[in-house]
């Protein structure tokens, strides 16, 4: 009798725990290893499937001996169990390459340095208000894989990060959104910007002239490396500017028109759920990649009217006292802050910082000195912060915990200010994740 293939798995997080699943109802024997405590709502999901795992180390020698091992999106490549299983020639990838494997569902992939995760719930909006059967994974909700092994889903809107594209080479988009590619996570990119810009482009891979690649038109970097590359999918660009295309979208006299052929229909900016620049675009490209689905103009409309935004992302939270406190905890790159700091016009109490990836804070100085009138810095070690804004901003405190962090921004604001927490950082320091940071945030400005 054959051996069964042998699955090793490296986190036994969300993205771990379901490829573990799938991978034991796939037939092979799974075993999951995390060099840390893995949470017990994964625990019990492992036991339930009868899947070995360990947590608080690795067991090289029995890892080493994998047919093919899984890992998640947080171990890095420069890791030294990832390294000696490449050494050996056996293949590492990510749970979205493996699930993709075994669902012939339509795939549609959003990616990109800012709004991944609002416009792939918009487009999931979409579908969903137009009657499909559609499934959310990758970088939000669920595990892709997990659901592949329970669900029967026809459209998949993934979300994926630089980190799943790195471990994804055989999987094919049948539409890929490309919506902008600010430096981010360099230091999983030796400090490289073109190294991260074509992990971003991985998303077009295996892509042929049936699919759909939508890209911003305006982003410079999108643009210049489309010219280097030879794209075998239907190009489909948005814009703020009105371009000459057989399918896409732009916006001319404050109105977003969108093109699919013969097919055109419009509707203005203020109709938009989501304001602000960033946000037209983010429902540009989900308005278009539903257009391309021949979704109902009718229901694409009403879906980008209607929809709610998400958590931690320029979330209203309270006024206190005249204050508006907003929680932003998802901005973990500058870009996303840059985004956030010019979409207020009253002065800002901006609390910032965590684990810095790497950040040039320089395209942030002309809005922090028109608009910060203090920094609260949250985290460990604050020395960029303090270096990059000294001189602009009158008052800058150092605070190592989020009530404390809340306490003196409040205590620097005045009535008719914006109290915004945007931390242009990862959350690792002091956090779990952004969520957690987000959460935590709302907690304190509950307690004024």
């Amino acid at each position: 009798m054959a051996k069964k293939a042998f699955m090793a798995v490296l986190g036994g997080g969300e993205s771990g725990t379901g490829a573990a699943v799938l991978a034991k109802k796939k037939g092979f024997d799974v075993f999951v290893s995390d060099s840390k405590t893995i949470k017990e709502k994964y625990k019990r999901v492992l036991r339930q499937h009868a899947i070995d795992f360990e947590e608080n180390g690795h067991n090289e020698s029995r890892i080493l001996t994998a047919t093919e091992a899984i890992k998640s999106p947080g171990i890095p490549d420069s890791a030294p169990l990832v390294k000696a299983l490449r050494e050996r020639n056996i293949p590492v990838i990510s749970e979205i390459e493996f699930a993709a494997r075994y669902t012939d569902a339509k795939l549609i992939c959003i990616t990109g340095s800012n709004g991944k995760t609002t416009t792939t719930l918009l487009l999931h909006h979409i579908l969903k208000s137009a009657g499909l059967n559609v499934g959310l994974a990758g970088n939000v909700g669920k595990s892709f894989a997990m659901q592949v092994a329970g669900n029967k889903y026809d459209y998949y809107v993934l979300e994926i990060s630089s980190f799943q594209l790195d471990g994804m080479f055989r999987f094919r988009a049948n539409t890929a959104l490309l919506l902008n590619i600010t430096p981010d996570h360099l230091e999983r990119y030796n400090y490289s910007f073109e190294e991260y810009t074509a992990s971003k482009f991985r998303i077009l891979q295996n892509q042929t002239a049936d699919d759909f690649f939508i890209y911003t038109a305006d982003d410079p970097v999108i643009a210049g490396e489309m010219k280097k590359r030879k794209i075998e999918a239907k190009k489909v660009p948005v814009s703020d500017h009105p371009i000459v295309c057989e399918q896409g979208a732009w916006i001319e006299n404050d109105k977003i028109i969108f093109k699919n052929g013969k097919n055109i229909f419009s509707m203005t900016l203020e109709q938009l759920a989501l304001q602000g620049k960033h946000n037209t675009y983010n429902s540009m490209a989900a308005g278009v990649a539903a257009h391309l689905m021949e979704i109902r103009k009718q229901t694409i409309k009403q879906s980008l009217s209607n929809f709610q935004n998400i958590a931690h992302r320029l979330e209203y939270v309270a006024s206190v006292h005249g204050i508006a406190f907003i929680n932003d905890s998802k901005a973990t790159n500058v870009n996303a802050t840059w985004y956030a700091l010019s979409h207020y016009d009253k002065p800002i109490v901006w609390i910032a910082g965590g684990v810095d990836k790497g950040n040039d804070y320089e395209i942030l100085k002309p809005l922090v000195k028109e608009k910060v009138k203090a920094l609260i810095c949250l985290g460990l070690d604050n020395r960029k912060l303090h270096e990059a804004f000294e001189g602009l901003v009158d008052v800058i405190v150092d605070t190592e915990s989020i009530d404390e962090a809340v306490w003196e921004a409040y205590y620097a604001a005045k009535k008719g200010d914006t109290v915004l927490l945007s931390p242009a950082c990862s959350s690792f320091d002091l956090f779990e994740n952004f969520e957690e940071r987000g959460e935590l945030f709302k907690n304190a400005v509950k307690k004024l």
